[in-house]
C-alpha cells in the first residue's frame, strides 16, 4: 500500500512501541505493586520498564534528539523552549486502566516539529492494535504485529453523533456537548488516548476533554487523528500546539472527525451556553 509504514522512521518508531508494549505485558500478566507520584497519579513497574525501552530505542535512532517524557527527568523551560524538534512520550498512558486490568491503556510516542506533532504512534498492548501516522503519509492501523496495514480515516458527523468519553475522568460534559452538537448524542466510554483513535477510525465523531491533561497524553494521538482527516482544537477552535509555554498542561480541548462542521462557531455557542 502506498504510504503504509512498512519501512523508514514511522516503522522504526512503531517497532519501539511494540517492544515497549511487550515489556508492559510481561508485568501486566503478573502481580504488580502500585505506587503514587506527587500528584497522586499511579505509577507501576510497567511505566518504568516501557520508559527504558523507549528511551533506548529513540537514542539508537538519533542520540542527539531530545526526549520529553512523563516518566523522564523534568526539563527546564529555559532549555526546552529552544527545541525546534523533539520526541514527546507517554510510555504508559492510562495507568488507571492498567491497574484495573481492562486493557484500555496505550504507549504513545510523538515527534514534535515547530510545535506540531508530525509523527505519532499509539499502541494498545493488550489488543496489539498499532496506530501510526506521519505528515504526508496518512494514518494507518495494524491489528497485530506483522499484520497488514489498513488506511484509516474519519467520517462525516453522524446523527446522532457518537461521543467518546473517559472511563476514569468524570468531568460533566453533557451540557457543553448538548450545546455543541445541538442534538442528542450517543456516548461510548474508552480509556487513554484510544478515544482519539475511535474518532480517527470513524467509530466515534468527537471527544471532548474538560479538565487537565498533559502534552504527552495527546500528541501522538493528535497526529493520528489529524492525518486521518480530523483535528484537535482548544475551546477557542484553534489547533492544539506543543512546547509553547512553561507548563506542559494542555488547555481543555475537543477532538473531531468531520472538518466540514464549523467547529469554531459551534464552540462559541457551547461556551456561551
Amino acid at each position: 500500500m502506498s504510504g503504509a509504514p512498512e519501512s523508514g522512521l514511522l516503522a522504526q518508531v512503531g517497532s519501539i512501541a511494540r517492544n515497549a508494549g511487550a515489556a508492559i505485558l510481561a508485568i501486566y500478566r503478573d502481580e504488580f505493586a502500585v505506587e503514587h507520584k506527587d500528584d497522586a497519579s499511579p505509577l507501576t513497574a510497567a511505566d518504568l520498564a516501557a520508559q527504558r525501552v523507549i528511551m533506548e530505542g529513540l537514542a539508537a535512532l538519533d542520540p542527539a534528539l531530545p526526549v520529553l517524557s512523563e516518566e523522564g527527568r523534568a526539563v527546564a523551560w529555559e532549555q526546552r523552549r529552544t527545541w525546534p524538534r523533539y520526541w514527546l512520550v507517554d510510555p504508559l498512558d492510562g495507568t488507571k486502566e492498567f491497574v484495573k486490568r481492562n486493557g484500555e491503556f496505550t504507549v504513545n510516542i510523538a515527534l514534535i516539529e515547530d510545535h506540531r506533532p508530525v509523527l505519532g504512534v499509539v499502541l494498545a498492548p493488550v489488543t496489539g492494535e498499532l496506530y501510526a501516522a506521519a505528515a504526508g503519509q496518512g494514518a494507518w492501523l495494524q491489528q497485530h504485529a506483522g499484520g497488514p496495514w489498513q488506511r484509516i480515516g474519519t467520517r462525516a458527523l453522524a446523527a446522532p453523533a457518537v461521543v467518546a468519553g473517559s472511563r476514569s475522568h468524570g468531568a460533566d460534559t453533557h451540557g457543553f456537548l448538548d450545546a455543541l452538537l445541538g442534538a442528542p448524542h450517543q456516548p461510548v466510554a474508552m480509556g487513554s488516548s484510544l478515544k482519539f483513535c475511535l474518532v480517527a477510525r470513524a467509530v466515534a465523531d468527537v471527544y471532548l476533554r474538560l479538565g487537565p491533561t498533559s502534552e504527552w497524553d495527546t500528541a501522538a494521538a493528535q497526529c493520528v487523528l489529524e492525518q486521518a482527516g480530523g483535528a484537535v482544537l482548544d475551546l477557542q477552535g484553534e489547533p492544539l500546539r506543543y512546547n509553547t509555554k512553561e507548563s506542559v498542561l494542555n488547555p481543555e480541548f475537543l477532538a473531531v472527525g468531520d472538518p466540514a462542521a464549523d467547529w469554531k462557531a459551534r464552540l462559541a455557542i457551547a461556551r456561551a451556553a
